[in-house]
């Protein structure tokens, strides 16, 4: 069993905001990789699904972000899980927005839900971190995250979470590496290389052949 956790607040109006795009990227591995339909448990909305032949529980808390952990620990005590078990995707302002990394372990970087998810079962789980940006000034932060995505942010945002939700396979897997490289190719993938144009002579045909000597 994988825990793919994504972080967030519950209610419509929280539904499109910076805070909530790992909610909105669990959406879609869901609707991507058609899980079972959601139901409450553990003080969260979970869903049951299979990736890489994985059995996976997909988990948005609705205990508000700063009490993330008590959702997340209730579900790792039940099926007696070790944080390598788990993975949480979330947004972080020390990212620029397009941004992922992913990480295991380490600190929680001021980000509330992330602490309260270590202090409830360690810190030695794998992170997404989704980059949406800093406000420039710490007092500004609160509201950055709580802001809605504007309409050209969407443009980046959506393609982003589809790629998330195309790689997930690698996460459940554990293959943090295979999930980073398969999300850059998705996101850029390679162009096609430029054909060679015949070289021409000074008269603008097509240069002859070059023979070897003899």
């Amino acid at each position: 069993m994988h825990l793919l956790v994504g972080l967030g607040n519950p209610g419509a109006k929280y539904a499109r905001n910076r805070h909530n795009i790992g909610f909105m990227a669990l959406d879609e591995i869901v609707r991507r990789h058609g899980f079972g339909p959601w139901r409450k448990r553990f003080e969260a909305q979970c869903a049951e699904g299979t990736l890489a032949g994985v059995k996976v529980l997909a988990l948005k808390p609705e205990t508000f972000m700063n009490h993330s952990g008590r959702s997340v620990g209730a579900a790792v005590r039940f099926y007696k899980l070790e944080p390598g078990d788990v993975t949480v995707i979330h947004d972080e302002i020390d990212l620029a927005p397009e941004k992922v990394r992913f990480k295991v372990g380490g600190g929680h970087a001021g980000h509330n839900g992330i602490r309260d998810v270590a202090a409830q079962i360690g810190a030695d789980f794998a992170r997404v971190r989704i980059g949406v940006g800093h406000p420039g000034l710490k007092d500004r932060v609160s509201g950055h995250v709580l802001d809605d995505f504007s309409k050209a942010e969407m443009a980046w945002v959506e393609p982003l979470i589809d790629a998330v939700a195309a790689a997930a396979p690698r996460l459940a897997a554990g293959d943090g590496p295979g999930f980073t490289n398969e999300l850059g190719r998705i996101l850029a993938p390679e162009k096609p290389a430029a054909k060679t144009e015949p070289a021409k002579a000074a008269d603008g045909k097509a240069a002859p052949p070059e023979r070897d000597g003899g």
